[in-house]
């Protein structure tokens, strides 16, 4: 007959490093009160004994998981993506494991399933990257009484802590430089109607762009992939209007801005200037190098993680905005001349 064999439990693994069992926790939790050599004995034990936790029993035990849910739009085209990688590193870093609900569609129920299911298996906190003003409403109507995050531009009642980068002031950067070029006739690409995002970016280019010659100021709606691009700029070539400058709403888009003026026998900077939104990857290596801004997703993961543990800790709301920089390349340029 088989004999079963019991697992390691923590006490074999302080019996086995000379340590307490208190001392075993503590490495466990990341604790810094511990010493380094006291650490790697601990954690040379744990290797040796093949331990593993039981999340389960310490979830029963100390009323926390160690899970945050993380809400975000099931989309790998705009800057939610690249916010989701950088939350999920912040939390493994502060010893959490992130639980992720993509949303398929922007129906307020589905967000609220994904944060019932959330609440469910006992999250501790959740982050909702809220691109919409109907998700926002919809997490903080389903998660009341589990500590909450938003991460969006919408609007958000006290009490309620939010995190953004300030896409109005990336967007008045991408504006100022092309007007301190000379540029008044400027067109836009815009993300879709309905994100909180897409309409910050839209409303500062209203803002901002002459009204003196309007019918050469276009606004064309994407979907923030570069095919909506190179199809918005093909649809404001072929209306008559003649920008000397297009606004992207993103980096995507704006790939695709500058195949359809390439189609078009146009050269950038020299004939079209080309400003995008991102710092995408892969943005320094398009033709001509995209002048950009860049969305700092590493300064937000941290201040995310950092506004939640305080949720956690039931300490007074916070709202923090994330500085956009602008990143000079080389498809912004002075005003063509006329020929």
């Amino acid at each position: 007959m088989e004999i079963a064999h019991t697992p390691p439990t923590m006490a074999d693994v302080a019996a086995l490093a000379g340590v307490s069992h208190q001392t075993v926790s503590r490495v466990l939790n990341n604790h810094p009160s511990v010493s380094e050599k006291t650490r790697q004995k601990v954690n040379d034990s744990i290797a040796t004994l093949g331990y593993r936790r039981n999340l389960a029993a310490r979830a029963l035990a100390t009323g926390d998981t160690r899970i945050i849910g993380v809400l975000v739009s099931n989309t790998s085209l705009s800057g939610p993506s690249g916010a989701l990688l950088a939350i999920e590193q912040a939390a493994r870093s502060r010893g959490y494991w992130v639980a992720v609900a993509g949303l398929q569609s922007r129906d307020p129920s589905e967000a609220a399933d994904a944060i019932s299911h959330f609440i469910d298996f006992g999250a501790d906190g959740i982050i909702a990257i809220a691109q919409t003003q109907a998700a926002a409403d919809a997490t903080l109507k389903a998660s009341q009484g589990v500590p909450t995050l938003l991460v969006t531009s919408g609007v958000v009642p006290p009490g309620i802590s939010t995190l953004d980068i300030d896409q109005a002031g990336g967007a008045t950067q991408a504006m100022t430089i092309l007007r301190g070029l000379g540029h008044t006739r400027i067109a836009h690409v815009s993300g879709p109607e309905g994100d909180l995002h897409a309409g910050v970016r839209e409303s500062v280019w209203r803002e901002m762009v002459p009204d003196t010659d309007p019918a050469h100021s276009l606004c064309i709606e994407g979907d923030w992939s570069a095919g909506s691009g190179y199809r918005a700029t093909m649809q404001i070539m072929a209306s008559g209007a003649c920008p000397t400058a297009i606004f992207a709403a993103n980096d995507r888009m704006a790939f695709g801005v500058l195949r359809a003026l390439n189609e078009r026998g146009l050269t950038v900077p020299h004939d079209m200037s080309v400003v995008g939104f991102d710092d995408f990857e892969g943005s320094d290596c398009a033709i001509p190098p995209l002048t950009t801004i860049r969305q700092d997703h590493e300064a937000l993961s941290q201040a995310a993680m950092e506004l939640l543990l305080e949720a956690i800790a039931n300490q007074p709301a916070r709202a923090i905005r994330i500085p956009a920089t602008l990143v000079v390349r080389s498809s912004a340029g002075a005003v063509p001349r006329p020929r």
